[in-house]
């Protein structure tokens, strides 16, 4: 790795992220390049495809549910090419790990709208609850427990009752209840007690 181009990598993504010092950036940058193990390409060209991230959500993070995975997956691809490069990683980390609520706010919602139209439908609202949950009765049982608390989340949740979840509703609602902000599903890591 070219130590001028570390350096200039560096001190470009440090000015974009507050949340780590230039040594950690420097640190995720040198484990983003261990990670996505081509030595012999640029830093700035190279990025980990969604299989190689879910693996590492699943092994570092413990995140195990396949349709959140690909939701967070897509949350740090900013460009939306498939792939997340070097400073979608620093980015993403710095939001994921150590990010204000508000930031924790948005990204929660940015993995929550399914369909990429800046809402959570109650289509989108049963599947992730049904996705979450055990299922140890009938499906037709658990599919009638699932629409009743998409009922109740809408009504919980929809402040302008429009029948899906806006952002400045799921930001009103975990505002006021902050147990909401992973309701439809853990897409954050668990909070380490020290």
């Amino acid at each position: 790795m070219d130590p001028k181009a570390l350096k200039k990598l560096v001190e470009s993504i440090s000015n974009t992220v507050k949340s780590f010092k230039k040594s950690e950036v420097e640190c995720l940058i040198r484990l983003f390049h261990k990670l996505v193990g081509r030595a012999d390409v640029r830093l700035d060209n190279v990025g980990l495809d969604r299989n190689a991230f879910r693996g590492i959500l699943y092994s570092i993070f413990g995140m195990t549910d396949d349709v959140l995975m690909n939701r967070v997956f897509f949350a740090f691809d900013k460009d939306n090419d498939n792939c997340i490069n070097v400073k979608e990683w620093v980015k993403g980390l710095s939001v994921f790990l150590r990010g204000t609520f508000e930031e924790r706010l948005k990204f929660c919602f940015e993995v929550y709208y399914l369909n990429g139209d800046g809402y959570i439908s109650r289509e989108e609202i049963f599947d992730m609850l049904k996705n979450s949950l055990h299922q140890p009765s009938s499906e037709e049982e658990t599919d009638e427990g699932i629409k009743e608390l998409v009922d109740i989340t809408l009504k919980k949740m929809d402040y302008d009752n429009d029948g899906k979840i806006s952002f400045a509703d799921f930001e009103k609602a975990v505002k006021e209840e902050r147990l909401l902000l992973e309701v439809f599903g853990p897409c954050l890591p668990e909070a380490k007690e020290e």
